[in-house]
């Protein structure tokens, strides 16, 4: 008698990976670069406590890598992404560099904020 394990492939519960993930070959560069994007979006609010009212996360250093993060790739990629997909993205990188400003105890210089020296100075 052999006894079934939970990874044996040939379970007829065992779901077949293959058909459930996408080629990554298949999915177009638009989307991969906006998915990216977003993803740096979202965890730059949330490190500048922007995820919901009276957050008490916060840390500005880890926001100010992932701005700078997402700045480069807006920056790079908008040529190659057309304005459609690239218009949302600078708004939504140039709200979080506003919001870095305002939630800095010591402000940056003009032009030296997270992102800038690829977008240029951010003013309010």
């Amino acid at each position: 008698m052999t006894d079934a394990t939970p990874s044996d492939s040939t379970s007829p519960t065992a779901p077949d990976y293959d058909e459930m993930t996408r080629d990554i070959a298949d999915v177009p560069a638009v989307e991969v670069i906006t998915t990216v994007a977003v993803h740096l979006l979202s965890a730059a609010a949330v490190n500048l406590g922007l995820d919901k009212p009276d957050s008490e996360h916060k840390d500005l250093d880890e926001a100010r890598k992932l701005i700078n993060a997402l700045a480069g790739l807006v920056t790079a990629s908008a040529t190659e992404i057309s304005s459609f997909h690239a218009a949302p993205l600078r708004d939504g990188l140039k709200s979080l560099q506003l919001a870095f400003r305002e939630a800095s105890i010591v402000p940056d210089e003009p032009g030296q904020g997270p992102g800038e020296k690829f977008t240029g100075p951010v003013y309010a």
